[in-house]
Order: C-alpha cells, then structure tokens, then sequence
C-alpha cells in the first residue's frame, strides 16, 4: 500500500528555500536535480515509511522517522543527471493509516531537536 502524503507549511517553506537557494548558487539544471530529488524521495517513504535506511526519532515525538535524500538519489535521475552530493533529511510521520506528514526538510548540519520540538511543526 502506498500511503498519501501532506506537507506541513513548515515543510513547504523549506523546499521553496532550498530550491530557490540551489537555482541562486548552482542553477537552473541544479535546481531542477534536486527538485526531482525532493519528489522521488517523498514517493519512497509513501512507499514505505519505514523502509532500510529511514531512522526513528524518539527525540522529536512519537513515530517521528527521518530519511536522507542521498538515500533517494541513485534512482532521482534526470536527463541533467543526479544530485551528487544530497544535504538534507525528511523529517515525517504516520499519521493514521493511509497518511503520512513530512513536518520539515533540514540541512544535515542542523541540529534536527531545534528545528522541529517534540509535538510542533506538524500543522
């Protein structure tokens, strides 16, 4: 079964910065990369969101998981090529059976617990 997924605002902020911050610095093509990206590992968590490679994390709330995009990245390829070197984690939940929420897309640096409190983010 391939769960639904929904995007937080929070999460909808943050694709239209990464994107906007890798079509600045990197351009159209990078731009395009990534975005395509973006959406091929939102479809592997709708897959399974607790598919090898995702990770529990307790820390942030009950049943919250993250996936790195560079899990994604080998089967994200475009006719401008692949993402070479993927930065960001999903951070997403189970919500219900059939839905799941992705609350944020953070830089790898980031320090997930400050980006994302237990119980806020969500909406």
């Amino acid at each position: 079964m391939t769960f639904a997924f929904r995007l937080a605002q929070a999460a909808q902020t943050d694709i239209v910065d990464i994107l906007a911050w890798t079509h600045t610095g990197f351009g159209e093509a990078a731009r395009r990369r990534y975005e395509a990206l973006l959406v091929t590992a939102f479809r592997d968590i709708a897959e399974n969101p607790e598919r090898l490679g995702s990770q529990a994390r307790p820390e942030l709330g009950e049943g919250v998981r993250s996936w790195h995009l560079r899990s994604s990245r080998d089967h994200a390829r475009i006719d401008e090529g692949a993402v070479r070197r993927p930065r960001h984690f999903i951070i997403y939940r189970t919500d219900g059976p059939t839905t799941i929420t992705i609350g944020r897309i953070l830089h790898d640096a980031m320090e997930l617990e400050r980006h994302l409190p237990k119980g806020e983010g969500w909406e």
